[in-house]
């Protein structure tokens, strides 16, 4: 453990006075605009927009310092959320936040309440505001800049530090370590996690024991560990006569005592430190005027220009490094301290006189340097100008080109008598391997310790794992059977992860903003076991949020693993996939679906106004159908349905069907044809797709927009007074929705309950997704049938 207790490194003067005109200037208008936001703009809700004024006041010092002093230009931040104006205060200062974006904080249009890649204006790195993933990522996107490094994708002037500001309240989150575990076992590089140790979260001030025991963890994981809790007049005060008691005083003074006497001010510090401290310690504290020491007393590391730089320059390597910076919360604004001030706001009257004490005239608060001298207004702009982030361009200026798959007559396209789909997925990839090496290589595959039962092995065989250090394959050397012939190397194209769900969305999210950041493409593709997507749920959405692209093949899932029982079988995930933006949900049921839509989404993850692609795949080996798709077809599959068997005449009852529980549905079709000779079976591949098109056309039309959706263009072929029988092996709202596309009446099959282990028949037939259940929901719809509309 690194703790920095002495001015080590010799400052340039002017760089530092430069710093501390910038820290004030970012701390006036990251409090401004967030006052403006609350006070000035008119309200027509009545609803208070917040925006976290002492959370920005701790980290202005150390966002000037490493924006304008170590940022290199290939660096990467991930700003903590609370600190979002901050971030939007510096872009502004360089000319490349708008005015109106500032007056336009949190309401529609404007400056994001946390930094989003995808909703600001600015550039922004890494979105943040879910706790701690916008830290974790960090440690995946180093791992992602290895990758491409060793697949000399790499161009060296993009090579950057992967930097994470948090609040040490983050520090809670067990995301932040599982991540660590990962980042160690993959020996990751350059990365910076700063601590704004301010030592209050939103409800209290934080567990003065816990501090010690964080630093202790990074520590046992190979981080650098650096604590900046001095500044430099502390450091020199400690080194007067009576010093070192103050030090001590320091060192066992509580987070609740420490807070309360900075908001008490400086009468508060001399009468406690007066009556704490020894002879020679009172002699010191007499030496200087209430002013000077509540500035010594509140002049922590984290406050510190030149403790920081310090720190900044001993840590420019590219060993992982944590920083923990102390902090005041709400530092140089009137409620510093007070252990209500997470969310709370300046009143008008305190901001008023925070302008008049930095000398900014009314009506020239937002300009940029108001309140500097014009000789050091213009300094500051030479200086800023002159820094690396400055010069800094990102995104790229240029995207990388698309990388097209095989086309449609040569992409891999399994056939068997009988397959699932998810042993279809691992033979497609093996197939692409062989059949497109170029392509192939732009693949990187991970799993959470499930790549073999998720049909990757063939892939790893082939391509193998990833490692900085070479590790080779034992059990092939020692000659002793195995399927599984995994060495490990630079090469290697999978990227084999610990059992922590969390972990595998975000390194998804990091290698799906490979062209972003880097500016090369990669084709990622994550596997896990369906039900577990709830487990990393608030990852996917955070790598959705961001826009970042990859393939998830979700196997295998619903109640069809039967013997797995209740635990490993999933029921709601269709509707996760159909909520969730950004993410493209399928469940095909044939493999020749599967690969159709493989393809589609090879492309759909690169494309401008694409996303990602999520495939809900299962176990369960289904007949294949001995057919050859046409082009209509698979456009069809690909909008989310098509008809295998289009109805005819009036038939009273049309079935739809979802995924592996296909065979039901063709059974119970056999069994139906019969009483309704015109029987449609329609097999729905994206449930997802399907509803999203309709909703869009329904939103259309209330515009005065005309057009017809892929589903109601389905519809129009069965009679309007016919019913629908639904069925998938997931929760029935999956598809239920279909009745109301032309208000044909619906009777929804699916599963409602926990499932437990058996066989297929039982579970089928207890969850009433079987041939019979069908058939009995189809006699039920065909009685239904109501008196055509007039």
């Amino acid at each position: 453990m690194n703790t920095l207790t002495a001015p080590d490194v010799i400052t340039n003067t002017e760089q530092v006075r430069m710093l501390e005109l910038l820290d004030a200037r970012l701390r006036w208008l990251s409090a401004w605009t967030i006052h403006n936001a609350n006070h000035l703009r008119e309200s027509r809700d009545g609803l208070k927009v917040g925006g976290h004024q002492a959370s920005c006041a701790s980290m202005t010092t150390i966002m000037a310092t490493l924006y304008f002093a170590a940022l290199r230009e290939a660096d990467r931040v991930a700003v903590k959320p609370h600190a979002s104006p901050v971030l939007h205060a510096i872009e502004y200062m360089l000319g490349r936040q708008s005015l109106e974006q500032l007056q336009s904080f949190r309401s529609l249009g404007g400056a994001q309440s946390y930094p989003s890649r995808t909703k600001d204006k600015i550039n922004v790195d890494f979105s943040t505001g879910s706790v701690g993933l916008g830290v974790a990522i960090t440690a995946f996107a180093a791992l992602t800049q290895d990758y491409l490094k060793a697949h000399g994708r790499l161009d060296p002037a993009r090579e950057g530090r992967m930097i994470a500001l948090l609040g040490d309240a983050e520090l809670d989150e067990g995301n932040i370590y599982e991540a660590l575990i990962e980042a160690y076992k993959h020996n990751i590089r350059n990365v910076w996690w700063i601590v704004d140790y301010n030592r209050q979260s939103l409800d209290a001030t934080t567990a003065d024991r816990m501090f010690d025991r964080f630093e202790d963890i990074f520590d046992t994981a190979g981080w650098r560990v650096v604590t900046l809790k001095y500044g430099k007049r502390q450091r020199e005060a400690f080194a007067r006569a009576g010093g070192s008691e103050l030090r001590d005083w320091i060192d066992q003074c509580a987070n609740a005592d420490y807070a309360a006497l900075t908001y008490q001010g400086a009468s508060a510090w001399r009468g406690r430190l007066s009556r704490d401290l020894g002879r020679a310690g009172q002699a010191l504290i007499e030496s200087y005027d209430d002013d000077s020491l509540a500035a010594l007393m509140t002049g922590l590391g984290g406050h510190c220009v030149e403790t920081l730089l310090e720190a900044f320059a001993a840590a420019d390597d590219d060993t992982p490094t944590l920083i923990t910076a102390y902090t005041i919360k709400g530092h140089g604004l009137p409620f510093a301290g007070h252990k209500d001030n997470h969310a709370g706001l300046m009143t008008p009257t305190q901001v008023e006189a925070l302008r008049e004490s930095m000398g900014i005239g009314v009506g020239h608060e937002w300009a940029p340097f108001a309140g500097l001298a014009a000789q050091d207004a213009a300094a500051l702009r030479t200086f800023l100008s002159s820094t690396p982030f400055a010069r800094a361009t990102k995104p790229p200026a240029t995207v990388a080109p698309t990388i097209e798959p095989p086309g449609r007559e040569n992409f891999p396209r399994p056939r068997a008598d009988e397959m699932s789909t998810q042993a279809g997925f691992g033979r497609i990839l093996v197939d692409l391997v062989k059949a497109d090496p170029d392509f192939a290589a732009r693949l990187v595959t991970t799993s959470p310790d499930v790549t073999v039962s998720t049909n990757l092995g063939g892939f790893v065989n082939l391509c193998g794992l990833f490692r900085r250090t070479p590790s080779p394959d034992v059990f092939r050397d020692a000659k002793i059977p195995s399927t599984q012939k995994w060495g490990g190397g630079l090469t290697g194209q999978h990227i084999e992860l610990g059992i922590a769900e969390n972990n595998l969305f975000l390194l998804l999210a990091a290698l799906g903003l490979a062209n972003d950041l880097w500016g090369e493409r990669l084709l990622p593709i994550g596997t896990l076991y369906d039900p577990f997507i709830a487990r990393g749920l608030d990852a996917l959405n955070y790598a959705c949020y961001q826009d970042a692209r990859f393939m998830l093949v979700a196997t295998p899932s619903g109640v069809t693993l039967a013997p797995e029982g209740g635990a490993h079988q999933s029921i709601n995930s269709p509707l996760i996939g159909i909520g969730q933006p950004g993410l493209a949900y399928f469940e095909p049921a044939y493999v020749d679906e599967l690969s159709t839509l493989m393809r589609w989404g090879f492309g759909h993850m690169q494309a401008k106004q694409g996303g990602s692609v999520y495939f809900r795949l299962s176990t369960r080996t289904i007949p294949q159908l001995p057919r050859t798709l046409t082009e209509e077809q698979e456009a069809d599959l690909i909008e989310g349905a098509y008809w295998l068997r289009k109805p005819e005449g009036s038939s009273p009852v049309a079935i739809a069907y979802c995924g592996a529980i296909a065979p039901e549905a063709m059974e119970a079709v056999a069994a139906l044809i019969e009483d309704y000779p015109g029987l449609g079976l329609l097999a729905i591949t994206s449930p997802d797709r399907l509803y999203n098109d309709w909703h869009a056309s329904c939103a259309d039309r209330a515009k005065g927009i005309r057009r017809t959706a892929h589903v109601e263009s389905l519809l129009s072929l069965v009679p309007a007074d016919a019913g629908l029988v639904t069925l998938v092996d997931g929760h029935p709202l999956t598809l239920s929705w279909i009745g109301a596309v032309a208000r044909h009446p619906v009777h929804a099959l699916g599963v409602t309950r926990f499932g437990e282990s058996g066989d297929l028949p039982d579970l089928y037939a207890k969850h009433g997704i079987d041939a019979a259940s069908v058939i009995a929901a189809a006699h039920q719809a065909a009685r239904w049938r109501r008196t055509p509309r007039s």
